[in-house]
């Protein structure tokens, strides 16, 4: 018998979490539900969750930073619920590590299409990443160190220099594909595999942050170049393993 796929729902407001609960039983998803940070982090270690839908404004520990904390632990996909429907705060949700970003009020229908959307996605990304993972786990480059297992980035002189979810994940991207050209769509698909058409600018804030990390000189970048009309280029030699 197949293991049904679990979910676990974060939100403050009762309402919404047996409404999704209730919803999402009925279609055949294994569902827990948590209102704050700390309920969030009891399930998660105790049972095994294959995504996660998470409030983005909750008192306390926001959306944000549990998203930065599940990431920190977990590659589950995360689908940030938030009533905010400004443009920045869905950037800002994505680059905290969320695939996908819904704003209520929303149609129930279109939560369990995007659940369905996400988990197909994020199904062949995992799998992926799982044998990439075996063939290397570690990338150095211009005196540079990335230890995926451990998701750190470390100069030469073993200092380690923090990243967010994106940076990771783009950085990793650019690792695994050194002196080729990357369209922002391929990007988009490298990263997260996910349609990111609406926050296309999302690539370039990511570049930017990272160049400002990895970059002697981010006004004048030597690693991560721009190529006009075609995307970036991550132009240094890579060595795996």
């Amino acid at each position: 018998m197949t293991e049904p796929v679990h979910v676990l729902v974060v939100d403050d407001e009762p309402r919404v979490r047996t409404m999704l609960r209730r919803y999402l039983v009925e279609e055949g998803f294994k569902v827990s539900d948590a209102a704050d940070g700390q309920a969030m982090r009891a399930v998660l270690d105790r049972d095994v969750v294959h995504l996660v839908l998470l409030d983005l404004a909750m008192p306390g520990e926001d959306g944000l930073s549990l998203a930065r904390q599940i990431r920190q632990r977990l590659d589950v996909p995360i689908i940030i619920l938030t009533g905010k429907g400004d443009l920045i705060d869905r950037v800002v949700g994505l680059e905290a590590g969320a695939d996908d970003y819904i704003t209520k009020p929303f149609e129930l229908r279109e939560v369990l299409a995007r659940i369905r959307t996400v988990l197909r996605r994020a199904g062949p990304r995992a799998a992926t990443t799982a044998t990439a993972a075996s063939a290397s786990e570690v990338f150095s480059f211009d005196g540079w160190r990335l230890d995926l297992r451990r998701r750190e980035l470390q100069r030469a002189t073993g200092e380690v220099v923090s990243l967010t979810a994106g940076e990771f994940d783009l950085l990793n991207a650019f690792v695994r594909h050194p002196n080729r050209v990357l369209s922002r769509d391929q990007l988009m698909d490298l990263v997260k595999g996910r349609e990111w058409s609406a926050y296309d600018r999302a690539i370039d804030t990511q570049v930017m942050r990272l160049r400002r990390k990895l970059e002697p000189d981010a006004s004048s970048p030597t690693l991560i170049k721009t190529v006009r009309g075609g995307g970036y280029v991550f132009a240094v030699p890579v060595k795996a393993g």
